[in-house]
């Protein structure tokens, strides 16, 4: 699966839907936690958006919840916490709003999809959120894979379901699972069957078929200093906005691992010329390089990260300079530290985030278990338990 981004999103920028906390990035929260969106219109014109909240199917489709079923108050209502941005060259207007607020107050847990709607009611960009309930232990192992074939390149996540709170009476019927891989919602396995039964508990042994590609560790920049180079940074100029050129990343078929601690492809908004993050970091004209002999057949590069939410657009696109045999993609940031990696994709439409940068067994990723419970009798699919688990060497 491939999440495209909206059309009618061309000036948003600098999505974000996070608990209050620090350094928190996943919107796989327990029922009742403060979630807040957050994002910039770089049109700087005080605009009026709406924010609306469905409930969904584990598989995300429509519930048959109604919305007077799952929320206390209103589903749908204007975003009001509005500030312009400070002492910057790009102007933008920060909007954000928490949820629960005093208007919509979620009463169920499941799978949630926020849309946020222009004047016009036009769907602007969609997030998608998890609110689950703490009912069942779920521990996760990530190990090395088993199969000879993919010993190097792939990571085997195994887990239980311990629920002794609730009486599952035909699992197979009952119980739904997603694996998530670095809160990234196109890298997911679902339709898992257990394999051993015990009592109040569902074992997920497989050897197999829940197998992830290992990755490789994200490449990072850090644009904090807007006038000054940092991390990862080789050159700045200032023109309409500051440009900030990136050390060119040079491929190498035969890549080996090397341990870089990453975010999992995450970013943190953060500047050190001003006191607000939120309205007082500015943008950069980010460039990024890639230097290969030749062109990648058939196939198109793109800059990938949760700075987009993994998507795939003109926007974040690569194109190539058969002079400098290289790769090249300008892409507007906000200040802040960033993960990335480079993607292709071919005429299948699949996402390969591996090819460039290598996929490696050592990979430090998070899994994230989701456990979703529908009795016979009931009308939507609760998430019973959460479980997350990590790459160990040592496993």
């Amino acid at each position: 699966m491939i999440i495209f981004t909206s059309i009618n999103a061309q000036n948003i920028e600098t999505i974000q839907l996070r608990p209050l906390q620090e350094n928190v990035f996943s919107a796989i929260v327990p029922l009742g936690t403060v979630l807040e969106l957050s994002f910039d219109d770089l049109d700087a014109d005080s605009k009026d958006y709406k924010y609306k909240i469905e409930h969904k199917t584990h598989d995300w489709k429509p519930s048959r919840l109604l919305s007077s079923q799952f929320i206390n108050g209103f589903d749908q209502n204007t975003i009001i916490n509005v500030r312009n941005s400070f002492n910057t060259l790009q102007n933008y207007t920060h909007y954000s709003v928490k949820i629960p607020n005093a208007n919509t107050v979620i009463t169920k847990s499941g799978n949630y999809l926020l849309s946020v709607l222009n004047s016009y009611d036009e769907v602007i960009f969609t997030r998608r959120f998890v609110l689950y309930e703490n009912t069942t232990i779920v521990p996760v192992s990530v190990t090395r894979s088993r199969d000879t074939k993919t010993l190097n390149t792939q990571q085997t996540i195994q887990f239980s379901i311990n629920h002794k709170e609730i009486r599952i009476n035909n699992p197979s019927q009952e119980i739904n699972v997603a694996i998530l891989k670095n809160n990234n919602w196109n890298e997911t396995i679902t339709n898992l069957q257990p394999t051993f039964f015990k009592p109040n508990q569902l074992l997920y042994t497989y050897t197999n078929k829940t197998n992830f590609w290992g990755g490789n560790e994200y490449l990072n920049f850090d644009s904090k200093i807007i006038r000054n180079r940092s991390l990862n940074i080789v050159k700045i100029t200032k023109e309409d906005v500051y440009n900030h050129y990136l050390y060119p990343f040079s491929y190498n078929k035969y890549r080996e691992y090397k341990y870089n601690p990453d975010i999992n492809g995450q970013f943190a908004i953060r500047t050190l010329e001003g006191n607000d993050n939120n309205t007082e970091a500015d943008y950069a004209l980010m460039h990024f390089s890639m230097e290969v002999d030749e062109m990648f057949k058939e196939k198109e590069v793109y800059v990938y990260g949760a700075f987009n939410n993994f998507s795939i657009s003109d926007k974040n696109r690569m194109y190539y300079n058969q002079k400098n045999q290289t790769y090249t993609a300008s892409i507007l940031l906000k200040q802040g530290f960033y993960n990335y990696t480079f993607a292709t994709i071919g005429r299948d439409n699949f996402v390969n985030t591996n090819e460039i940068n290598g996929t490696f067994y050592e990979t430090e990723n998070e899994y994230t278990v989701i456990i979703y419970y529908k009795p016979f009798s009931g009308l939507y699919d609760r998430v019973i338990g959460v479980g997350k688990g990590y790459f160990n060497q040592n496993n």
